[in-house]
């Protein structure tokens, strides 16, 4: 499983002006057919739009937060 922290991705406050490079580099760390799950504090904003990314990129997606536990997102696994 890959681990995305989107926290990571930006500096101090994630900005919209560059979501566009955010996703980018999610994509990166994400990779082709892996399962994927996406956590720490970011805005929701930036969680949709990537998870939006990711999906036909990732065969399955999590979230996972310390108030939900881990959540799935969506699965394409055929088996």
């Amino acid at each position: 499983m890959i681990t995305i922290d989107i926290s990571t991705l930006y500096d101090e406050t994630a900005k919209l002006a560059q979501l566009d490079e955010y996703v980018l580099q999610a994509k990166a760390l994400a990779g082709e057919g892996k399962v994927v799950k996406l956590t720490g504090a970011a805005p929701v904003w930036l969680y949709l739009k990537i998870a939006h990314a990711l999906h036909g990129k990732a065969i399955k997606l999590y979230y996972d937060s310390p108030a939900s536990g881990e959540v799935l997102i969506f699965n394409h696994d055929p088996h």
